[in-house]
């Protein structure tokens, strides 16, 4: 259960008692009297491969940010007035600072656009970063470790002028802390770059924290290069098949749906992915499920190549360390050339470096790999 410090139930009372007497907080900025007068989007920001978000602009200082499945929300400079039909919306002035990033793989958006120092809190240890600078600076004091997402150091968010958390989607198993989170007057963003089908979609998530941060520009430059650079990768196929995987606690296989990104990663890479033909249990937005070792031993036991995916489960050394999860392994295709690799950690927190990775893959597929890569290593 949750624990709320005294204090804290205080505040919490005192911002519903004036909710309801018709004061919004910080969470809720304008009202309709405040607001300026009705107008209209004034164009949608272009994207070429994001298809979780989207950016209404409204003039040249605000825009309206809508994530599907997650509350939509007005970015406007400071200053700003905000269009009446947006009033009743999250207001969310830029540049924002004082950010609590709970959701680790959105870190390197900021790296990427030269805003960490717009970061003031993370909910990831300074041991589970592989990012070396944000490692650094969660170690200096620069950056601090205020809690995971399921139960943050709340007053430590209060006292430091936190005012903004982003989320990832494991936050709705833990509404009520978004709800503290809101409450106390902390706008929440849930953010669902990885639920893209495209790694460059989920890249061209960028432009999302460059609306944030007051840097379109540079956003949209890095966005557009990273774009040429895929492109200029061989389209060369390999036939080589390979799935992408761990076991859960439950001993279940969690694998990518057909749609993800991760299986689209594998396609551009020269690959096959080998569950393209596996139909999801239910439609929901997940980027993963889980299967039975029997179904995974049917449908991957022949393939060329196995990753096993250490992000959650972590990282292993060697095939034993493989076959010592499940027997079975042993009698997989992969297993027996000496075929199977590990991601590492910066796969997942490096999210604008699709085309590395996609670099990388591609030298496992043709047979070519360097000795020693950067986001995955075979197991011996």
């Amino acid at each position: 259960m949750l624990r709320t410090p005294g204090w804290l139930t205080v505040i919490i009372i005192m911002s519903t008692i004036l909710s309801g007497c018709g004061f919004s907080g910080a969470y809720t900025e304008a009202s309709s009297a405040a607001a300026a007068e009705e107008t209209h989007g004034t164009g949608m920001l272009e994207l070429e491969y994001a298809e979780a978000f989207s950016i209404e602009h409204y003039g040249d200082g605000c825009d309206l940010v809508d994530i599907p499945g997650s509350e939509s929300f007005v970015v406007a400079d400071e200053g700003e007035e905000i269009p009446k039909e947006l009033s009743d919306k999250t207001v969310i002035r830029r540049p924002v600072d004082g950010i609590y990033l709970a959701s680790s793989s959105a870190m390197d958006y900021f790296r990427q656009l030269g805003c960490l120092n717009k970061v003031g809190f993370t909910g990831t240890k300074p041991s589970d970063w592989s990012i070396d600078e944000v490692r650094d600076m969660v170690e200096g004091g620069d950056i601090l470790y205020a809690g995971k997402y399921n139960s943050p150091d709340y007053e430590l968010l209060l006292d430091g002028g936190c005012r903004l958390a982003i989320e990832n989607t494991m936050i709705y198993h833990n509404p009520e802390a978004m709800e503290l989170l809101i409450k106390l007057g902390i706008p929440v963003i849930v953010e669902r770059s990885s639920y893209e089908k495209h790694p460059l979609g989920r890249m061209e998530w960028i432009k999302l924290y460059g609306c944030l941060l007051g840097k379109e520009e540079e956003a949209e430059s890095f966005f557009e290069e990273q774009v040429r650079e895929l492109k200029e990768i061989t389209e060369e196929k390999y036939g080589k098949t390979a799935a992408f995987f761990y076991i859960t606690a439950g001993g279940y296989v969690n694998v990518r749906k057909p749609g993800d990104y991760i299986a689209k990663m594998i396609e551009l890479a020269g690959g096959e992915y080998i569950l393209a033909d596996l139909e999801p249990a239910n439609d929901n937005a997940s980027s993963s499920m889980n299967i039975s070792m029997e179904e995974f031993y049917m449908r991957a036991k022949d393939a060329d190549i196995l990753i096993y995916n250490s992000n959650i489960d972590g990282e292993l050394a060697s095939l034993s360390e493989l076959i010592a999860k499940e027997e079975l392994f042993g009698d997989f295709r992969a297993v027996a050339g000496g075929n199977v690799w590990c991601s590492e950690k910066d796969m997942f927190q490096e999210a604008t470096r699709a085309g590395e990775m996609i670099g990388e893959l591609r030298g496992i597929f043709s047979g070519n790999a360097d000795e020693e890569l950067k986001y995955f290593h075979r197991l011996d």
